[in-house]
């Protein structure tokens, strides 16, 4: 009996191709909305969570303090507070699964005859694995390199692509920082953009000592403007960073009512925050493009009310011959979902390939998930079902001889 209902169904819906065609099309059009606003959402959470891993994970940063002379306040970084042996002294705390001390300036570099200005970041090898860095080509430098300050650089990919040829290796090759010349024994692979639009490919790394002596200059040794801490676990962050305020407290000798002469940064919650955002952002863009799936299921309703009364006539035709009031009220129930559910099949379609057709046209990453397009297909079913009750209630309750009279 099903299948003869459901070929019944399919065939009304045949029989008035255009009508259900323009039924369909506020379904198509929600169904679709949904998918493009939620593709699109779910593109910019996963842009956001590549950077977070490009960052790294369970990140804090520690900064100098600020300075207070004559009544003017330097900010963050206004006097040299922390020290290499501060880094050391942190690597050993039991929360700490690796900490770096960090010197960055921007200085001019060259090769031949090309130039490019870049940042310069002066460190140990453990700034690589706090940093999730990768070699392209070539290896880290080593803690050998810092103690004697060895003239070796580590390059980004955008500083490569600016100083060498693009099929050209740069390992093994020289340049010059300050008029001095150092040896490219690495390659950094790409990261791409931070969550603030930084280029971290646009970097050269090189010891610390080797930055100090040949690029920066330091008129107090040892010292550095921050200190990179990679914390074993998340749940660590909050007992790992009370453990380094109390331990550069002490080692700073700084007492209980004096301000502290540094200051520390999650960097993982500011990450999970962003990444935060963007779930709700693609939640908010799927919440906005529902709407016009209520819109579409209303439609629904109205045509199939409009069915209803052309059909009068043929419903006391069944029940007059013996048609259960049950058997009516499937029948228009059924017809209904069909419309929903072809409706969702076809906005499936225009909201996929719609989505991809902005990622080729933007450039934008775009994510279509498997669970928006069952989701999509199971509030089709859900709406017409829905939206077909009532105008089959409506018709399952007629009286078959004020029906047979109806003109």
């Amino acid at each position: 009996m099903f299948k003869l209902m459901f070929m019944e169904a399919w065939s009304s819906l045949m029989a008035n191709r255009t009508r259900s065609f323009l039924t369909m099309l506020g379904m198509i059009i929600g169904v679709g909305a949904v998918i493009l606003m939620m593709s699109f959402g779910q593109g910019v959470k996963s842009t956001v969570e590549e950077s977070i891993q490009s960052m790294g994970s369970n990140l804090f940063i520690i900064l100098s303090g600020s300075s207070n002379m004559g009544g003017v306040r330097t900010g963050g970084g206004g006097v040299n507070s922390l020290t290499t042996a501060d880094a050391q002294a942190i690597q050993e705390l039991s929360d700490v699964a690796s900490a770096a001390p960090v010197d960055a300036r921007s200085a001019q570099v060259v090769q031949g005859a090309r130039n490019w200005n870049t940042s310069i970041l002066g460190s140990t090898p453990a700034l690589a694995s706090i940093r999730a860095w990768n070699m392209k080509a070539g290896m880290m430098f080593t803690d050998g390199d810092v103690r004697a300050a060895s003239k070796v650089v580590v390059l980004g990919k955008t500083v490569v692509k600016n100083l060498f040829d693009e099929e050209e290796d740069p390992v093994g090759k020289m340049v010059r920082i300050n008029s001095t010349p150092f040896l490219v024994i690495g390659v950094l692979a790409e990261k791409g953009q931070s969550l603030d639009g930084r280029d971290q490919d646009d970097t050269i790394l090189t010891p610390l000592t080797t930055a100090q002596k040949y690029i920066f200059g330091s008129n107090f040794p040892g010292t550095v403007r921050l200190l990179l801490v990679q914390i074993k676990s998340a749940e660590q962050m909050t007992n790992g960073e009370k453990n380094i305020a109390e331990l550069l407290r002490q080692r700073h000798r700084i007492r209980q009512a004096m301000d502290d002469d540094f200051s520390i940064r999650n960097l993982t919650a500011l990450a999970e925050t962003a990444a935060s955002s963007a779930t709700i952002l693609s939640y908010f863009l799927g919440a906005i493009a529902s709407i016009s799936l209520l819109v579409g299921g209303i439609g629904i309703m109205n045509i199939m009310l409009v069915s209803v009364t052309e059909r009068t006539r043929e419903i006391g035709i069944r029940l007059a011959i013996g048609a259960q009031k049950w058997h009516v009220l499937f029948q228009f129930i059924l017809e209904a979902t069909l419309l929903s559910i072809l409706g969702c099949f076809l906005g499936v379609i225009l909201g996929v390939g719609g989505a991809f057709l902005l990622s080729a046209l933007t450039n934008f990453k775009v994510v279509v998930q498997g669970s928006a397009l069952s989701l999509s297909f199971l509030v089709s079913f859900i709406l017409g079902l829905f939206f077909g009750i009532y105008p089959a209630k409506k018709a399952s309750n007629l009286n078959p001889i004020e029906a047979l009279r109806f003109q």
